[in-house]
C-alpha cells in the first residue's frame, strides 16, 4: 500500500514541471498515510527529472523525522503537518511558486471568484493568509507558516479539495490524491490568470459569479450529489 502511495506522490511531483507550474525545484508534492502514521514527501532540492519512487522521503507524522533513506525532506515538510494535523479530510498536498497565483500572494489579496471554471474547483475565493509575525518567522517559520494556513482555513469550510496562498510566498493545494491535488493547483493558476485579467479590464467593476451559481457548479462536480464525469466525479475538464 505504502509503495503504490510512494509510487503516486513520484508521479504527481513530476507533473509539477509538465504543468509548467514550477522552475528549478520551486515546489513539493506530499500525502499522509494517516493509518501507519507516515507522511511522503519530495526530497528537498532534487530535480524533477532525476527523482525517482525510491526517492520519495518517508517521514514520522509526529516527530516529522525521516525514516528511511539516504533523502534529506523538503524543507517545508512541517508545513505539510500541520496542515495534515489540523484538517484530517486533507489526504494530498501541493506547494508550488506558479506564476499567476504567486502574483496574487505576494500582492497579499484572495482571489476573487468571478466565474464557473474557478467555481468547477473552488466554493469561493482562494483566500490569502495574513502576514507572517516577525516572531514566527524567526522561530519553527515552516512551523508556523503551517499554522498560519491552519488559522485562515479554519475561518472557512474546508473541503478535501481546494486551495490557499500564503502571504508573499506562495500558493498550497490540497485533494483526495496526489494526482487530484495537482490538478487542483492547475485549475488555481488559471484561475488566478483569468481573475488578474478580467480585474485588469474590469477592475472594481468586475462581479463576483452569484452564489447560486457557483454552488452549483462547485456541487455538481464535488460531494455526495455530485453527477460529473463517468462515475469518479472531479478531473480536469
Amino acid at each position: 500500500m505504502l509503495e503504490a502511495l510512494r509510487e503516486s506522490v513520484c508521479r504527481a511531483n513530476r507533473m509539477l514541471p509538465a504543468y509548467g507550474l514550477v522552475c528549478l525545484t520551486w515546489g513539493n508534492v506530499s500525502a499522509a498515510d494517516r493509518e501507519q502514521g507516515v507522511m511522503l514527501i519530495k526530497p528537498s532540492g532534487l530535480s524533477y527529472d532525476e527523482m525517482r519512487p525510491e526517492d520519495i522521503v518517508t517521514v514520522d507524522f509526529e516527530t516529522g523525522q525521516a525514516m528511511e533513506g539516504a533523502r534529506r525532506p523538503s524543507v517545508d515538510t512541517w508545513i505539510h503537518l500541520e496542515v495534515y494535523r489540523a484538517f484530517p479530510q486533507i489526504r494530498s498536498i501541493v506547494h508550488t511558486h506558479s506564476r499567476w497565483a504567486t502574483i496574487w500572494a505576494q500582492a497579499g489579496m484572495a482571489i476573487p471568484a468571478l466565474g464557473t471554471t474557478h467555481a468547477d474547483e473552488f466554493l469561493g475565493d482562494i483566500p490569502c493568509t495574513r502576514a507572517m509575525r516577525p516572531e514566527e518567522i524567526r522561530t519553527e517559520y515552516e512551523r508556523n507558516t503551517g499554522r498560519v494556513i491552519s488559522e485562515t482555513l479554519r475561518q472557512r469550510e474546508v473541503f478535501s479539495r481546494g486551495a490557499v496562498l500564503v502571504r508573499s510566498h506562495g500558493p498550497f493545494a490540497w485533494g483526495e490524491t496526489p494526482e487530484k491535488a495537482v490538478e487542483a493547483a492547475v485549475t488555481l493558476e488559471e484561475t488566478a490568470n483569468m481573475a488578474w485579467h478580467t480585474m485588469l479590464l474590469r477592475g472594481d467593476a468586475a462581479s463576483p459569479i452569484p452564489e447560486e451559481l457557483l454552488n452549483k457548479h462547485f456541487f455538481r462536480k464535488h460531494g455526495k450529489d455530485s453527477y460529473y464525469g463517468q462515475g469518479g466525479g472531479g478531473g480536469i475538464t
